[in-house]
């Protein structure tokens, strides 16, 4: 199976280029590098936190269905092979082989990964180059970070310190920021930057639990500001997670409108703000991606998780976002046909928006190169610096 395949053949030449050059993945996550039983397996395709109810499988959601059809060719295998045969071809080869053949068919010429979570076994961002034939770099979660300043047991005014060097260290390293304070206190919070006082009452309070999850929307907003700060330095963009997600997130607090206050105080600093996946508020976020210089978006996990309906989500969310604001990641996490899932259905859905353009006649043939190389590739480059 070739990626060139996949795209309408009446596309143009230079288009049908554009849309298969290498990506650029924004946003992802390691996969596993061990070898997964079906429980585990199951579990890694969903963002759920459960096992599917007695007498169903999650191989039966878009998602499986895409894993059966489109990377069990990469493993082999008939299109459509049965979960079973697909699991045991897959512990044939071994995860390292897995991995390296699935996250070298996704395309992709860099990774950037967010390495703040916590589960063991996951690739780094240079195994994920190395296995995926890719550069990579990493994404700095500012959640891991507070929480091992605060687990060293600073004292509050230390603590304030204490995270403000640990940031600027990250950014030194670092291609961007991320927040998740969606699931910790919603998108909704007060935008303006906390007083000091009320920054050590609260680290305060936070210094008794050091390790608990931060929820405290005072040090959510002095963490966010503390950030900006390091990242001005170095001219960092910062990522926020909105919309779909797992079961921890309360989504109607992950709506990317929310940050509308913090987006225009953001505004005259001129860093990047970048809305992570939002569906089911894409159109939301491709708003504040037209109105706003310095906003820009993705639909990320919903194109590999609505697999065959992803064409109609990206299609909604070209109705409006200037081309020059639209990035790719595929939020790939555990499992490796996550990677390529999201690259396959990316292309696909942006080349079968592209043609419909171009054979109303709408845009030349030209026009949609440009679009599918700033989109895929060229906005990452120039808004991470790569």
């Amino acid at each position: 199976m070739r990626a060139e395949d996949l795209i309408p053949s009446r596309l143009p030449e230079v288009t049908r280029q554009a849309v298969l050059a290498p990506l650029i993945d924004h946003h992802c996550h390691g996969v596993l590098r061990d070898e997964l039983d079906r429980a585990r397996f199951e579990l890694a395709m969903t963002e759920s936190h459960a096992p599917s109810p007695p007498g169903t499988t999650h191989f039966d959601t878009p998602l499986g269905v895409a894993i059966r059809r489109w990377c069990a060719p990469l493993l082999d295998l008939e299109p459509h092979a049965p979960p079973g045969v697909y699991l045991a071809r897959r512990s044939e080869l071994g995860a390292e082989e897995v991995n390296r053949r699935l996250l070298a068919a996704a395309g992709v010429g860099a990774f950037l990964v967010d390495t703040g979570l916590d589960e063991p076994g996951l690739l780094t961002p240079a195994e994920m180059g190395r296995l995926g034939g890719a550069a990579a770099d990493e994404i700095v979660r500012l959640e891991r970070v507070e929480r091992e300043v605060a687990a060293d047991g600073p004292s509050a005014v230390d603590y304030m310190d204490r995270l403000g060097e640990e940031l600027a260290k990250c950014a030194a390293r670092a291609a961007g920021f991320k927040s998740i304070v969606a699931y910790r206190h919603g998108l909704g919070f007060d935008p303006s930057r906390p007083s000091r006082g009320s920054v050590i009452a609260a680290a305060n309070r936070r210094l008794a639990e050091p390790r608990e999850r931060l929820t405290d929307p005072v040090l959510l907003r002095h963490l966010i500001w503390t950030a900006v700060d390091a990242a001005r330095e170095r001219g960092l963009p910062l990522q926020f997670h909105t919309g779909f997600g797992d079961p921890d997130l309360d989504l109607h607090a992950s709506d990317p409108s929310l940050l509308t206050g913090f987006v225009r105080l953001m505004q005259p600093l001129g860093l990047p703000v970048v809305l992570l996946h939002c569906y089911p508020y894409h159109r939301q976020a491709a708003y504040m991606a037209a109105v706003y210089p310095h906003v820009y978006v993705d639909v990320g996990l919903a194109l590999t998780h609505a697999a065959a309906g992803s064409p109609a989500i990206l299609a909604e969310l070209l109705e409006l976002v200037p081309f020059h604001k639209q990035l790719y990641s595929s939020d790939c996490y555990g499992v490796a046909e996550t990677c390529f899932l999201g690259a396959l259905y990316f292309r696909r859905g942006l080349a079968r928006a592209l043609a419909a353009r171009v054979d109303e006649g709408e845009w030349s043939s030209i026009d949609a190169a440009r679009a599918a190389h700033m989109t895929g590739s060229g906005n990452a480059r120039r808004v991470y610096r790569l």
